[in-house]
């Protein structure tokens, strides 16, 4: 395991088993240098153990680079549960990772991922207090999405600042993807005066923010050719590539989907064309930032105070990438290794 090309000095990979629950999963702790690690529990049909252990082994070195950016007390991790088919993962299978978390002494948070959700979660708590993203009503603060919604429109908004706009009063901002996030940024835009034209798979989305938002549609396959001032993507991951990059028609790209360049050499890309990048994983801590604040107690203020800061966050990276002539998104991963380096 230690020469899988995905292994990052990780400091813990567990591999938990439970025949009688039929489960089987794999806990990966990145980094802890600035606090546990904190990673939701993705339950998902992997093609074999070799897959689970890449998807673990990349997503908990992702959540260090956000928390560390977040400014987050935190380090990151990950959990995979492997199941036959989606929808099989049982009540006993959870409290079966909640038990393989708490041999871990604290060192693991676990939240919600895909395919699994706040009410599962109530199972791993049973053995474990080490658990965040609970329902309001089982002592959590609720969905996170309204909140990861709010850090990205700052971290829009911090953007369109750096590429010489005043305000996002009649800057055109074209969105990829109205789900939870993206059609609350996508409010957020309208209500600050910004232009909008959107896209989304559901056209029952689309239709939605025509009649309450005043956007324009453009279909799913145009939206990144769009003519607009900043294009924001909030769908799926790997949108920013060798085929989509060159069609830009933008100043700048900021969105809230998670894993947006589909390969390193595409932040230089964007840095060529003239396009300002705000690193993904800056804009998108809202979410995590939440479920820090439910772990540790924080209040509404400062669970706002710190998202508001993904502004300042990104003003470092963009003054950075500047003086250096580096893609913004090489920068991030710098500032962010030397936030949780071992010394």
């Amino acid at each position: 395991m230690f020469h899988h090309p995905s292994f990052d000095a990780h400091e813990r990979v567990l591999f938990a088993s439970d025949e009688t629950a039929g489960f089987r999963a794999i806990i990966a702790v990145h980094n802890t240098v600035r606090g546990p690690a904190l990673g939701g529990c993705r339950v998902w049909t992997y093609a074999d153990d070799d897959a689970a252990l890449t998807d673990a082994l990349r997503l908990s070195r992702g959540m260090s680079y956000k928390s560390a950016m977040a400014d987050l007390p935190l380090g990151g991790g990950k959990s995979v549960m492997i199941v036959k088919e989606r929808g099989a993962a049982t009540p006993a299978m959870f409290e079966a990772l909640g038990r393989a978390i708490a041999d871990l002494n604290g060192r693991y948070i676990v939240a919600e991922d895909v395919g699994s959700s706040p009410k599962d979660l109530l199972n791993v708590r049973r053995h474990t207090a080490h658990v965040t993203g609970l329902d309001p009503e089982d002592g959590g603060r609720g969905d996170p999405s309204p909140t990861t919604s709010r850090g990205v429109f700052i971290g829009v908004e911090a953007t369109a600042k750096a590429v010489g706009f005043s305000s996002l009063e009649g800057v055109h901002v074209a969105v990829q993807g109205l789900g939870n996030v993206g059609y609350g940024l996508a409010r957020h835009l309208r209500d600050a005066g910004a232009r909008l034209t959107v896209a989304d798979i559901s056209s029952e989305r689309v239709a939605m923010a025509e009649r309450e938002l005043g956007a324009k549609a453009a279909p799913v396959e145009a939206i990144g050719e769009v003519e607009a001032d900043i294009f924001s993507p909030n769908a799926l991951g790997a949108g920013l590539n060798a085929m989509t990059i060159p069609r830009l028609k933008v100043r700048a790209v900021a969105g809230g989907a998670n894993n947006q360049l589909a390969t390193p050499a595409d932040d230089e890309a964007l840095r060529e064309r003239g396009i300002l990048y705000a690193p993904d994983y800056v804009l998108n801590a809202g979410g995590v930032i939440k479920m820090a604040g439910e772990y540790y107690r924080w209040d509404d203020a400062e669970v706002d105070r710190r998202v508001d800061g993904i502004a300042d966050r990104l003003s470092e990276i963009f003054t950075e990438a500047a003086r250096t002539s580096r893609p913004t998104g090489e920068v991030a991963d710098r500032l962010a290794e030397a936030r949780f380096a071992r010394h």
